[in-house]
């Protein structure tokens, strides 16, 4: 009877083990560390050697039993083997092809070793650093590894990372510790207008010091969507706008807004405006699924916009777009890789011509269709393509991009277009004069890459 129970249960356990094998570069699978998927295969391994030694084998089903256990094994090395290939293609892509594609890419890492090459090869733009980054190491650890990354980058003849993080303030303060840990902007939406500009400013100063001072060089700060209604968003595990946005009236969150990315200037750090075109109206999660923004454009330019465009027309701050489909323009697609909306409304309508960055590729809204995302995200305008929770898929975005590339599907007037925004914007200009850097992007100013 136990024997039999037992069988009974390694069968969906073996369709378990075996689709998480498959899918052991898959995002979702991202807290299984090395040492995790090799105790998975040591544990496949186990069931199959003792399936054999009790002579499963001797029938049709027992045999069905051991082909399904061996097959995590093999489903493992399928993946990792596709996962070695992607890698080896990227760091072997041609110069022209690199210095084409990787301006445009900003990556998380876990691995010294593997970002660094990254940087070296200039197949990157920037890093992210989060919590996984400075998880029990000290600052002045973090701005050493940082310093190393830009030394290499230095000595390859190449521009700078740009150095991002995420420190927002409140419960988004992923550098805290070893940072100090600020109120969320929310906090001062109730000041007096002039105590609530002076707050938001020192803030920001204070903000972009601490980060200054390890080398980070771009804040993915502030939010600028507004305050959803108490209880709308019933399925909202990750982005948690509600405690996260600073106010529902609009000219409290431009207010605030734009103080702090003043404050943050003065530090040398430069903002980025989030998350266009706004998520206090959708009741989904991106970081999990779909979700759609059905208000009309024109309530949406009265309300939720006008904080975007009266901090972007008085500041040098990056606009981060997300995953939203806006349905009244592009129904068909989140407004992060929609022309329609990129270059539609971003840059004709409004006629900002600063950098775009997308929210994390790595969320369950566009990681299905990461391709297509990329694809069109470069044609429509965007200049920066963030690849932030799991750094490691950059390697199948970059092999996207580089897919694309080769079979025409680019736009690369789009690309060299994006690329004199970025060479303006961060190798030019800098965060501010006082930074020093006026190297080009990649080679000289005009120079395009080979017979692109």
């Amino acid at each position: 009877m136990k024997k039999s129970a037992l069988i009974v249960t390694l069968w969906p356990l073996g369709l378990v083990f075996t689709f998480v094998s498959l899918q052991i570069h898959a995002p979702y699978l991202f807290f299984l560390s090395r040492s995790g998927a090799g105790m998975m295969l040591i544990a496949s391994l186990v069931v199959l050697a003792l399936l054999i030694q009790q002579k499963t084998w001797r029938g049709v089903g027992g045999k069905l039993l051991i082909l399904l256990w061996c097959l995590p094994a093999l489903s493992m090395l399928y993946a990792q083997t596709a996962f070695w290939l992607s890698r080896h293609d990227v760091r072997t892509t041609e110069a022209d092809e690199t210095h084409l594609l990787g301006p445009h890419f900003i990556i998380g890492y876990s691995s010294f070793a593997e970002v660094a090459t990254l940087a070296e090869k200039g197949l990157i733009a920037g890093i992210y650093i989060t919590r996984h980054n400075v998880a029990g190491r000290t600052a002045d650890a973090i701005k050493s590894e940082i310093a190393e990354l830009q030394a290499r980058r230095g000595a390859a003849g190449l521009p700078p990372l740009i150095v991002a993080a995420d420190q927002e303030g409140g419960i988004v303060s992923h550098l805290s510790p070893p940072l100090t840990a600020q109120p969320a902007l929310a906090t001062l939406a109730d000041l007096s207008p002039d105590a609530r500009k002076d707050s938001a400013a020192k803030a920001g100063r204070v903000q972009g010091e601490e980060l200054a001072s390890l080398g980070v060089t771009l804040d993915f700060a502030p939010v600028l969507d507004l305050k959803p209604p108490a209880g709308h968003q019933f399925d909202d595990f990750n982005t948690l706008i509600d405690k996260r946005a600073i106010s529902d009236d609009p000219d409290k969150i431009a207010q605030v807004g734009l103080a702090y990315v003043q404050g943050l200037n003065a530090s040398g750090v430069r903002a980025t405006l989030k998350h266009f075109p706004g998520l206090g109206r959708v009741g989904t999660d991106t970081h999990h699924f779909a979700a759609r923004l059905d208000a009309p454009i024109a309530e949406l330019e009265a309300t939720d916009w006008r904080p975007f465009r009266e901090v972007l027309a008085a500041s040098n701050a990056l606009l981060m777009v997300g995953h939203v489909t806006l349905t009244a323009v592009d129904p068909d697609r989140p407004a992060s890789h929609s022309k329609r909306v990129i270059d539609g409304i971003i840059r004709q309508k409004w006629n900002y011509q600063g950098v775009v960055i997308t929210d994390d590729l790595v969320m369950g809204a566009v990681y299905t269709h990461l391709c297509t995302a990329v694809v069109e995200a470069l044609n429509a305008g965007v200049d920066l393509l963030l690849v932030a929770y799991d750094g490691s898929q950059f390697y199948r975005a970059f092999d996207c991009a580089s897919g694309a590339l080769k079979r025409g599907e680019l736009d690369i007037s789009a690309l060299h277009d994006s690329e004199d925004r970025l060479n303006h914007v961060f190798w030019h200009d800098g965060p501010d004069e006082a930074s020093g850097a006026a190297a080009p992007i990649f080679r000289p100013a005009g120079k395009r890459a080979g017979p692109y």
